[in-house]
């Protein structure tokens, strides 16, 4: 094994430990404000009063359901972590969840502890991303090159753009008739 293995193990192993006791301490209550557990001090403030930690608390918290998707993601992704064949894939779920909290943490929180950490975190994920350039790169070149066209007829193409739109046009009906049937909610 060369110094690079180790690093990347270490990296995995750290981030796994860590975002799987944010995950585990979101689904067993250690996070966030939840209805009935709010702190007396904050539920007798007035909302406008409220510090924006305490009004972010309260809000995530609000909604054991997503606590549940968040927790259950990070658990997801660092467990995606520990094994050579789903690490990127781990990282891949990790990264859009370490780019939300270091977000949050910066608009809502004054606890730069916790910010630092995530950056961390999300510096080690980006590592691994490095030590594996080269499969990264080749997806990006997948995903991205497309074959040589052949050259197209403008009646087939303007074909084409008028078949589209009119799908778009028959998604977009059956979207606005079932949002309207469902009604609009409190919003």
């Amino acid at each position: 094994m060369r110094y690079r293995d180790y690093l990347e193990i270490s990296f995995r192993w750290y981030v796994f430990l860590f975002i799987s006791l944010y995950g585990f301490g979101k689904i067993m209550g250690g996070q966030f404000y939840r209805k009935g557990m709010i702190p007396a001090e904050v539920a007798a403030t007035p909302i406008v009063d409220v510090s924006s930690f305490d009004l972010a608390w309260v809000f995530m918290g609000h909604s054991f359901s997503y606590i549940l998707f968040v927790g259950v993601s990070q658990l997801i992704g660092a467990v995606c972590l520990l094994f050579k064949k789903t690490r990127l894939l781990g990282v891949i779920i990790l990264i859009p969840i370490l780019v939300n909290i270091i977000v949050f943490d910066i608009i809502f929180l004054d606890a730069y502890a916790a910010l630092v950490n995530a950056i961390i975190y999300f510096l080690m994920l980006l590592g691994i991303l490095y030590f594996h350039k080269e499969k990264i790169i080749e997806v990006f070149r997948i995903l991205t090159t497309q074959k040589k066209k052949e050259k197209i007829e403008f009646k087939t193409r303007l074909k084409t753009i008028v078949i589209v739109a009119c799908i778009m046009l028959i998604i977009f009906i059956i979207n606005q008739s079932i949002g309207t049937l469902i009604g609009h909610g409190k919003g």
